[in-house]
This record gives C-alpha cells, structure tokens and sequence, in this order.
C-alpha cells in the first residue's frame, strides 16, 4: 500500500515524540501489505474500527492516538485524513474528516 500525506504523521510526531516510533511502525506495516478488502485490514490489526467511505481507524500507541485513513484498495492507496489524541478524535466525525493543512 502506497500511503498518501506521510508528511502529516511526521508533523503529528514532531509535535508528539511520543508517537514518532508507533506511527514509523505502522506506516511500515501498511507499506508492506496488500489489502483487496475492508476484512484484510481486519485480519492484520484486529482493532482497527472499519466504518463507511472506505475509512478506517487505527489505534495508535495503545490508543492514546488515533488515525483516521481512507483505503483505496483498487490503487493500492491509503489516504491520511486524521491523526490526533483520542481527545481530538472524539470531537469530530471520522466518516467525514479531511486533512486540515
């Protein structure tokens, strides 16, 4: 999987360098795998909550972040919409959220 805006979790960690490690780990995971449906998604992280519009969150740092993603499994593309604390993420709407540059 190709991931677009990997800029935005490099911001995200400069900000929180709690997340750096976690977040480089989970871009390499994603990077390596090859996901045709929501359910491979699943089978790799079990935690993962699969909602509408192709988006998926992930759980970042034992939830203390969260990362919303939309998956285009035709391209082989996962698309950063939202990284942010648990806190951040409980405020908004994960089946819409867009990247705020």
């Amino acid at each position: 999987m190709r991931i677009i805006a990997v800029s935005y979790l490099r911001e995200f960690w400069d900000r929180y360098p709690d997340a750096e490690q976690p977040l480089k780990s989970w871009a390499d995971e994603v990077k390596k795998a090859l996901w045709s449906q929501p359910a491979d998604v699943k089978a790799q992280y079990r935690s993962a909550s699969i909602l509408k519009n192709r988006r998926v969150v992930f759980n970042i740092k034992g939830n203390d972040y969260r990362l919303v993603a939309s998956v285009a499994y035709r391209y082989q593309a996962v698309y950063i919409k939202f990284i942010g604390t648990h806190a951040e993420y409980d405020a908004l709407d994960a089946e819409t959220v867009e990247l705020e540059r």
